[in-house]
């Protein structure tokens, strides 16, 4: 009984974060960033200001949390141990950006999109996206940590997450500018093709 209550609270948990969160990247896009306060998204989201601190401790967070990085770790985990770091990795960032902006995921899809064009054009924003960068690298290398039993392979680990998310960036990038009209999977795996080479993102011989 105990348990279904848990899992009860974290599921009202998390889609009362998603909700304030909708109504925050929604008034970030009419309003503009700076021009819309923790209030604001408190008062369009129907709960106190406290609640949404409780979720998102601060301004940035509303735009910055996602589930990416789950999406990613979760596919990297679920992939087989042989394969090479680098295409475990690329296979799982496509893979979770097909996810978030497939053709059953619109409000996904628009709400990643307007959380990276402000991510571009809001210098806080682009400071703290930083630190989402390593964020995602470290859970990265954690889903890889089977593979990294030593130093060496550790480093190797971290050197194919960071040159991965690189590419990863740069092609959220050019999505973002491009409103949204390309294909972002797509743009991830020309990327990454740039980077490693087609033999290292094309099908597996």
């Amino acid at each position: 009984m105990a348990e279904r209550h848990s899992t009860l609270r974290a599921r009202r948990r998390a889609q009362t974060q998603r909700t304030i969160q909708a109504h925050a990247i929604r008034l970030f896009g009419e309003r503009g960033y700076d021009g819309t306060t923790m209030n604001d998204v408190a008062e369009a989201a129907g709960v106190s200001p406290m609640t949404v601190y409780r979720h998102f401790p601060t301004k940035e967070d509303l735009v910055l949390t996602d589930r990416y990085g789950e999406l990613i770790a979760e596919r990297i985990a679920a992939s087989p141990a042989g394969r090479p770091l680098v295409r475990r990795i690329g296979d799982a960032l496509v893979e979770a950006a097909a996810a978030l902006t497939g053709d059953d995921a619109a409000a996904d899809r628009q709400a990643l999109l307007v959380r990276l064009q402000l991510m571009i054009s809001t210098p806080a924003l682009r400071a703290r996206h930083l630190d989402n960068q390593y964020a995602l690298q470290q859970a990265i290398i954690d889903a890889l940590q089977g593979d990294a039993a030593d130093p060496d392979a550790a480093f190797q680990t971290q050197a194919a997450a960071s040159a991965c998310l690189a590419a990863l960036h740069t092609a959220m990038v050019r999505w973002a500018e491009d409103d949204g009209r390309s294909d972002l999977p797509h743009l991830i795996g020309s990327a990454l093709a740039a980077v490693f080479g087609d033999d290292a993102m094309g099908p597996e011989r």
